[in-house]
């Protein structure tokens, strides 16, 4: 069973408009926005991580019925 599907690849535009959403918040003064923005981040990496966790499992459970399918 292979599990290169789970290997993340970026393109240039996408890392470079990670680096320039890094660089804006490096530069940020504003106080409240960042923590607006560390709570944003933290409810919206809690809410990927659950979502992520139910569907590798969800996934996993149909290699399981699709091998047992295959046994018969």
């Amino acid at each position: 069973m292979s599990f290169d599907w789970m290997i993340v690849e970026k393109s240039l535009e996408e890392e470079l408009q990670l680096e320039r959403t890094i660089r804006e918040i490096k530069s940020c003064d504003n106080q409240e926005a960042l923590m607006g923005l560390c709570i944003a981040m933290a409810q919206q990496s809690w809410h990927q991580t659950k979502l992520l966790k139910q569907a590798v499992g969800h996934i996993a459970s149909l290699d399981v019925s699709l091998g047992a399918d295959l046994d018969r």
